[in-house]
């Protein structure tokens, strides 16, 4: 076992200790070693945003981080946003403004969105700086327009629902 090293790492306010090499991205230690599979892994660059997770409350992109880096730090994925049986209200708005098509990104997004908002509500108050914020993941399908009107729902915002909200 030369090369890898045991960490401890809080995910969903659950322990998982597995065993690393130094190298391993976030992601695949999610994905592979702690089987939460909601994370997605698109361009691998860092670029799409699908791998999206929160460590700390904030938003990284996991492919680029290294699990080793984050022993000891909260890390919530798209799996730890349900809380007594009901998903999370930016996950049922998403799915009511229809904000997703394939689905390969959503979950991104929803950790994207989730954390920003958390951190600073005011974002979606600001057309700029939510474009802004959306325009940082890559969604092939829905054209934003859907993930935008989801943020407005469930942040309760005006526009809701509107076209060119």
């Amino acid at each position: 076992m030369t090369g890898r090293t045991p960490i401890r790492l809080t995910v969903n306010e659950a322990e998982y200790d597995v065993t690393v090499e130094p190298r391993r991205v976030l992601a695949d230690v999610l994905r592979d070693d702690c089987g939460l599979t909601g994370t997605k892994l698109g361009c691998e660059h860092g670029v799409c945003g699908s791998c999206t997770v929160l460590v700390d409350g904030e938003g990284v992109r996991s492919c680029l981080m290294f699990a080793v880096q984050c022993a000891g730090r909260d890390i919530r994925t798209v799996e730890g946003l349900a809380a007594d049986g009901r998903l999370h209200a930016f996950q049922e708005a998403i799915s009511a403004e229809h904000g997703l098509q394939c689905g390969f990104c959503t979950a991104g997004f929803v950790m994207l969105v989730v954390g920003a908002l958390e951190e600073e509500p005011a974002i979606a108050e600001d057309p700029e700086r939510l474009d802004g914020l959306l325009s940082s993941n890559l969604c092939r399908c829905t054209g934003y327009e859907g993930i935008r009107r989801a943020v407005l729902r469930a942040y309760g915002k005006k526009g809701a629902g509107e076209n060119g909200a």
